[in-house]
């Protein structure tokens, strides 16, 4: 199967005092539809890093980054690549419900209301719809991130530490909606500490001395 996410020889040095630090080597990265990879790494290993030039906000020293064959473009399109960052980076002036909406409203898609609804009440916040991000907690603000990523069904979904800050009776349905986001035909790649993460990946790497390696 063709890949939908891919990179080729990705490499990444930042200035420091004492000189450039190398934090990507010649990365390769291939995630097909309808899979589920996950990466892990220690703190400074690269991770974040990584995701950055695989969504586009930063740009590799050398080497290619495509979605569906085609040369990432410098702001990719949300149904193509969609992002769940740590900073959840919701807009604090919108609902929940607003947040989960905008993807597909821009897109001008149908039935936003409806799939908006779904996608809240599946990861147990439906009754918070109207609230804004500063009046719920940081896991319910991650849930209703998570919710805004999935909504369009992008080619491409970037999942960076998608359960930091959620309490242990949330994590199966954030578990259970990445999975079925995969099913519905996305490349889904998790940046990850969490076991339970790895378990319903199709494939585990590990960013080891700035390239990744398989690990299961």
């Amino acid at each position: 199967m063709s890949p939908v996410l891919s990179a080729r020889g990705v490499t990444r040095s930042y200035d420091h005092p004492e000189g450039a630090v190398e934090v990507l080597r010649g990365v390769d990265l291939d995630v097909a539809a309808g899979e589920v990879v996950t990466v892990s790494g220690r703190s400074g290993s690269g991770k974040s890093a990584l995701f950055a030039l695989l969504c586009g906000f930063d740009r590799p020293d050398a080497g290619t980054v495509a979605v569906g064959g085609a040369p990432l473009p410098a702001v990719p399109a949300w149904g193509d690549c969609a992002v769940l960052p740590q900073a959840m980076g919701l807009a604090h002036e919108l609902t929940l419900a607003e947040n989960v909406a905008l993807p597909l409203r821009l897109a001008r898609r149908t039935g936003v209301d409806d799939r908006v609804a779904e996608l809240l009440a599946e990861l147990g916040i439906g009754e918070l719809a109207d609230r804004y991000p500063p009046e719920v907690s940081y896991g319910q603000q991650q849930r209703a991130a998570l919710a805004r990523a999935v909504a369009i069904r992008p080619r491409v979904l970037l999942a960076d530490e998608p359960t930091a800050h959620l309490d242990h009776g949330s994590v199966p349905a954030v578990l259970g909606l990445l999975r079925r986001a995969a099913s519905e035909g996305t490349a889904v790649l998790i940046a990850t500490h969490h076991d339970l993460v790895h378990a319903i990946a199709d494939r585990r790497l590990a960013i080891v001395d700035g390239r990744l390696t398989t690990t299961g």
